[in-house]
């Protein structure tokens, strides 16, 4: 069942169309991610969910309701925005309470649910303390206090991590997921982030110029993504794509190997763009998961970038540079300079159309 549906919006500023036929579902109590670059139309989206943007057409409907022209306070929805946009002279304790006040809320309920709230968010030693004190993970929490205390139906979030450091980024992640698992609310997030996306997003909405183009859970966005932009927005480091120098009946020529190699569905003569990902890159004396039928070639390392536990190999195959990923005990064995054999699954190939992008390949269930 849809909680939200949002129907072939559209909105522009003079000559800038931000949004162009815009159309996704979320479903009751689930956490939703819009997920693409700057300027993709990911802040008016939610904007427009909320009532605060004027749609040249379209409709959005909520919980059953056509709220498309109803008034911003009565959606039943909450918004936070990318700034945490606090009142600096009210203490946290009266950040909360401020718009159950507005709502004429008794105060008896106000210092209750402001006890809930602060409770539920673990900033109760910060109630009587300005916003300009706080850290900014406090300061985040008090935004989605205030957000949540009204016991919105929907909440939105705009980018609501952009302002925090790697540490804390990743401490509000999971606090966003257990505030989502605690509270049952319908969210919708928008981020550039894949990795905020990826890891909380139940579904992902991938937008492009203003429109989501694939929508999908992570796993089968990563797996089998529907075209090129939608391979490069997902998956990290991002995937490979491999230059062919030909194609026949089911098969394929790399510039770095000596024998084509196979590709269902691809026609003799027709242009295909192929991708691979770093992750199904492996070492040639080592294990790699699928087929034993693996294609080796020698390569050389041009780059290497360790991130703890796992290191990013940029790896030069003759003249394609591509990547790959080790795990970091296997990698500290080797320096940039050294001659390596490398091999991957020829079932792990993602397939494009060269001319249009689309995803001409299936892909084998691991």
């Amino acid at each position: 069942m849809s909680d939200l549906k949002v129907q072939n919006l559209r909105r522009t500023f003079g000559p800038v169309v931000a949004l162009e036929d815009m159309s996704f579902d979320v479903h009751e109590g689930e956490f939703f991610c819009l997920l693409g670059p700057s300027s993709s139309g990911k802040t008016t989206t939610l904007r427009s969910i909320a009532g605060l943007e004027n749609l040249d057409k379209g409709e959005v409907h909520f919980a059953g309701q056509n709220v498309t022209d109803a008034p911003v306070q009565g959606r039943g929805m909450s918004m936070i925005f990318q700034t945490f946009a606090l009142y600096p002279h009210l203490s946290v304790e009266a950040n909360f309470a401020h718009p159950l006040r507005r709502s004429g809320t008794s105060s008896s309920e106000i210092k209750k649910r402001v006890g809930e709230v602060a409770e539920l968010l673990r900033v109760t030693h910060t109630l009587k303390r300005k916003p300009t004190t706080l850290s900014g993970g406090e300061q985040q929490r008090v935004a989605i206090g205030r957000a949540i205390i009204q016991r919105p139906k929907l909440l939105l979030l705009d980018e609501p991590l952009t302002n925090l450091d790697a540490k804390l980024r990743n401490d509000m992640r999971t606090e966003f997921k257990r505030l989502h698992r605690e509270l049952g609310m319908t969210m919708v997030l928008a981020t550039p982030d894949q990795l905020e996306a990826l890891t909380m997003g139940e579904r992902v909405g991938v937008m492009q110029d203003g429109k989501v183009v694939a929508v999908g859970a992570p796993r089968d966005l990563y797996q089998t993504p529907d075209d090129t932009y939608v391979a490069q927005m997902v998956g990290s480091p991002p995937i490979n794509f491999l230059p062919t120098t030909g194609s026949g009946d089911n098969v394929v020529d790399l510039p770095f190997l000596d024998q084509p190699i196979a590709a269902p569905g691809v026609l003799s003569g027709r242009p295909v763009k192929l991708g691979l990902r770093p992750h199904d890159i492996g070492l040639a004396e080592g294990p790699v998961r699928g087929s034993a039928l693996r294609t080796k070639f020698p390569v050389k390392i041009h780059l290497t970038e360790p991130l703890g536990d796992v290191t990013i190999i940029e790896i030069a195959a003759q003249k394609t540079m591509m990547k790959m990923v080790l795990r970091e005990e296997i990698a500290a064995k080797y320096s940039v300079g050294d001659e390596i054999e490398v091999a991957f699954d020829p079932a792990d190939l993602h397939i494009f159309d060269r001319t249009t992008g689309k995803r001409l390949s299936p892909r084998s269930a691991r």
